[in-house]
């Protein structure tokens, strides 16, 4: 978030016609829940402009882009490397390190979601392979529970900038209005 070291997303491969909704809702939810960029693969561009939608009408700051080089934006991270896994270590084990060198040891962090099966290198180069459950589950929902026990809630009350529209929270029903309104 603003005042922490950064936090970016790696979308690990994309299979087209069959990851296009997941694809985009990893980034999405990096964005919603406290990441400030992702990476999405260059066969993924309708992905990429989706995020970049919500952005424009939602707010930031939030930085989405294509890579033709996952594994270098790996080899090359100045910080430590989360790779989510359902094979990794428990989530609730290693927790406490990796918000330890993100706090206080201010260590931009890079957290990679793989689409399909992940070569055992990204294993090998990641500082922890985190399972947020050992069960077989969505890399989303695996992203997102990361990410709020990283930033431990906070980013649920992220202030968004030069936002178009808002979301009014309701019992019931639907209400979006001009983010200027009051």
């Amino acid at each position: 978030m603003h005042d922490e070291p950064e936090v970016a997303v790696l979308r690990l491969g994309h299979r087209p016609g069959r990851d296009e909704r997941m694809t985009t809702h990893v980034g999405l939810t990096a964005r919603a829940l406290g990441a400030d960029r992702v990476w999405i693969p260059d066969n993924a561009g309708q992905s990429l402009e989706t995020v970049r939608d919500i952005t424009d009408r939602f707010g930031g700051p939030f930085t989405a882009e294509l890579t033709d080089s996952p594994k270098g934006i790996i080899r090359d991270w100045e910080g430590r490397v989360v790779h989510l896994t359902m094979y990794g270590e428990r989530v609730q084990d290693v927790e406490a390190e990796v918000k330890r060198a993100h706090g206080d040891d201010d260590e931009p962090i890079l957290i990679v979601v793989g689409a399909e099966k992940v070569s055992f290198d990204v294993y090998e180069e990641a500082d922890w392979n985190v399972g947020v459950t050992n069960q077989p589950h969505s890399e989303v929902a695996g992203l997102a529970v990361f990410l709020d026990r990283l930033f431990e809630g906070r980013e649920l009350e992220r202030e968004w900038d030069d936002a178009d529209q808002r979301v009014i929270p309701m019992e019931t029903g639907k209400r979006v209005e001009p983010a200027d309104e009051e």
